[in-house]
């Protein structure tokens, strides 16, 4: 493993390490990590800081709460991303800078966009981007609901080389080390399928809203964009020094050869599936043409409201999931389309407006 080639670096931290005891935020596992980030920046690699932990950082200031409802969870939220902004504050000597996004922000392709020209103009000022799901406001349907992932949308946002995900483990096991003593690391890992989920337990720490398969689904997504992927134990300060040195202190995900297009990546990974098309069972043999085009023939069934530019999941009549895809029509349309016994009229309307989905916009995916 080598760092020097690293130009920026996303780096994602814990809700444990930031409040280890659920009593405000503490420094005691900050330091070491804020180290790490203030070399990598003097040695020249930009740095982007996705931070879990006001939850976590603000639920002393409430009454104690076994169960705390949804809206007292907001409001320690709140109170606690004042107080994390504040000791990361404290342990910079150089101006950063916060962003609070949801899902509802990186799924819409403008807002993304935006995201991304925030991220590098503050990067090229010489800012540190500080990022946090917004949890004080955000909705289920608006949300991540995990850092793990957010970082891993935001590593392909800033186009990183690398993200590392601190956890409070060495790396991925085998078993889960703290139930099984003959639980190995596993050093490296250079595809991710079946059996490395498998391995993936639940959440180690009370503390955290991820656990082991939110971090795999994490690497899952940078890896597919040729992002460098290590799980390490932010607990453990030799953690950064060992990263400086080029050691692989934890568990590596090694990148795709073959990245996946930027806006094929946001389409798999990012962007929510608005609606669906139902297509004949044979449509998946056109998928692996070039030039492939789906028109209204092929289509069985429209399911879902969508507009023209929305993405939608195409897939076969038994369930199996095709492609994301960018439609050049809406429900609405593509019903009345669909529905004309009249095959010239549909074939006529489709000639002046084009095909519903194209391959430029067609992002296959694996047949689950």
């Amino acid at each position: 493993m080598s760092t020097s080639h690293w130009k920026r670096i996303v780096v994602k931290v814990g809700s444990a390490l930031i409040a280890p005891h659920e009593q405000g935020c503490s420094s005691h596992y900050l330091l070491g990590i804020a180290q790490f980030i203030a070399t990598c920046r003097a040695q020249g690699c930009q740095v982007v800081l996705v931070s879990s932990g006001s939850v976590a950082a603000g639920k002393h200031h409430f009454s104690d709460v076994a169960d705390p409802s949804v809206s007292l969870k907001k409001a320690m939220a709140a109170a606690g991303q004042a107080d994390m902004m504040a000791t990361w504050d404290k342990l910079f000597d150089f101006a950063s800078a916060q962003l609070l996004v949801t899902h509802g922000d990186l799924r819409d392709r403008e807002r993304y966009v935006s995201i991304k020209d925030t991220i590098f103009t503050l990067l090229d000022h010489g800012l540190l981007p500080i990022i946090n799901e917004n949890d004080a406001v955000t909705t289920d349907k608006l949300r991540v609901g995990d850092n793990d992932n957010l970082s891993a949308m935001v590593a392909a946002a800033a186009d990183a080389d690398a993200l590392i995900i601190c956890s409070d483990v060495k790396g991925l096991y085998t078993k889960n080390p703290n139930l099984h003593d003959d639980a190995k690391l596993i050093k490296q890992v250079s595809d991710i399928n079946p059996d490395i989920y498998a391995m993936a337990g639940g959440a180690t720490s009370s503390v955290g809203t991820g656990g082991m398969r939110t971090k795999i689904q994490a690497a899952e997504k940078a890896i597919s964009h040729g992002i460098e992927t290590m799980i390490v134990d932010g607990f453990d300060a030799d953690t950064f020094n060992q990263l400086l040195k080029g050691q692989n202190p934890g568990t590596l995900f090694t990148p795709y050869d073959e990245p996946m297009q930027e806006h094929l990546h946001w389409m798999t990974h990012t962007s929510q599936v608005q609606g669906e098309l139902i297509v004949e069972n044979d449509f998946d043999n056109d998928l692996e043409k070039q030039n492939s085009q789906l028109t209204s023939d092929d289509v069985v069934a429209v399911k879902g409201n969508f507009s023209v530019g929305d993405t939608i999941l195409v897939r076969k009549g038994d369930g199996t999931r095709l492609a994301k895809a960018k439609s050049n029509y809406s429900s609405c349309l593509l019903h009345f389309i669909s529905d004309q016994e009249d095959r010239e009229f549909a074939n006529n309307a489709q000639q002046k407006t084009g095909p519903l989905i194209s391959d430029k916009n067609i992002a296959i995916l694996e047949k689950t």
